[in-house]
């Protein structure tokens, strides 16, 4: 279709002129779709012709994979021991929260559109942040619901996600705990590039309703402290903290040591940044695809704790990958 081209905030991005991994170059000029592995690698690609526009139609067809083809990186044992490592982590005073994920992966045919992918998602899935990327060697497809930073001129805000139920009645008091420690990390983490005092959480364990379940979600903002670019937010808040745990440090060696798999995009960033205007929406790339080669792959995860329930959790991983692998999958609609 293009060489290379973004849909993203409901605009469409052609004419690819440069592709970077220097985060520098976001504070420069020109308007940029982004992707950050949760790895840390970043690719920031430069278009030259950006314009409201809604999804194109797809060129060709979306054969996804059959449900069957699809295989986990950890099975539900393994997932389940998993939580229960991380509990016995708590209990010894390591952590409070890690967040455990599995990477699902199923063979892609040659050629299938992900435009198509993305245009079923839009229709069964509807997101806020939905995104399609495709630039040489990279192609995401996201429907993500969480807001990992947005920027105004000076002002950054973050809207972590911790608790997921089918209904908001599902809601337990371990899942408004973990909203607010990671709120608490998310403070923490804008403060040290923040101008002082200007931390604030307007919002606190909001429920927000999506297609097939709910979350809480709260919100934090900051005004950011002079001389404080794109390279200096990265450093101080990524990964975003709602995908790590609490404290970060620990909870990183922890996913570290009990993920057999690179998370790759999923648990990264995925978003644009207009260095032009000062504006900015990169979402936490939760609920997102990713096509390399002949595989596509998709990340699910829950938030660890203390009372945490270790077949409770791996529902939950079901839950919110159920919807989407089954559009992704042949037969999906």
């Amino acid at each position: 279709m293009y060489d290379g081209f973004a849909h993203l905030g409901h605009r469409l991005a052609t004419g690819l002129r440069d592709v970077t991994t220097d985060l520098a170059a976001l504070d420069g000029e020109g308007w940029w779709a982004v992707v950050a592995d949760y790895e840390g690698k970043v690719t920031c690609a430069r278009f030259d012709q950006v314009r409201p526009a809604p999804l194109p139609e797809p060129r060709g067809a979306w054969p996804g994979p059959r449900l069957d083809e699809w295989r986990s990186s950890l099975d539900q044992a393994a997932y389940e021991r998993g939580v229960q490592a991380i509990r016995d982590e708590i209990e010894r005073g390591e952590v409070y929260q890690a967040n455990l994920c599995r990477v699902l992966t199923a063979p892609v045919a040659p050629g299938a559109d992900p435009l198509a992918l993305a245009a079923r998602l839009a229709a069964g899935n509807p997101a806020p942040y939905s995104a399609v990327i495709q630039v040489p060697g990279l192609t995401v497809v996201s429907a993500s619901p969480e807001l990992y930073l947005s920027r105004a001129g000076d002002v950054v805000e973050s809207r972590p996600i911790k608790g997921t139920g089918v209904t908001a009645d599902d809601m337990l008091a371990k899942d408004y705990a973990e909203n607010v420690m990671i709120v608490d990390l998310v403070r923490n983490d804008l403060g040290r590039v923040a101008a002082v005092g200007s931390v604030e959480v307007p919002e606190l364990c909001a429920i927000e309703e999506h297609p097939g379940l709910a979350h809480l979600v709260s919100t934090v903002r900051a005004r950011l402290a002079p001389g404080m670019g794109w390279p200096e937010l990265f450093a101080a808040t990524f990964p975003p903290g709602s995908v790590t745990g609490a404290p970060k440090s620990s909870a990183l060696r922890i996913i570290n040591e009990l993920e057999p798999e690179p998370r790759g995009p999923y648990c990264g960033a995925v978003g644009w940044v207009d260095a032009d205007r000062g504006t900015a929406a990169l979402a936490v790339s939760i609920r997102t695809f990713w096509i390399t080669g002949d595989e596509i792959r998709f990340g699910t995860g829950a938030g660890i704790t203390w009372g945490s329930d270790p077949r409770r959790e791996w529902v939950e991983t079901e839950l919110k990958a159920s919807r989407l692998i089954a559009l992704a999958s042949s037969g999906g609609n």
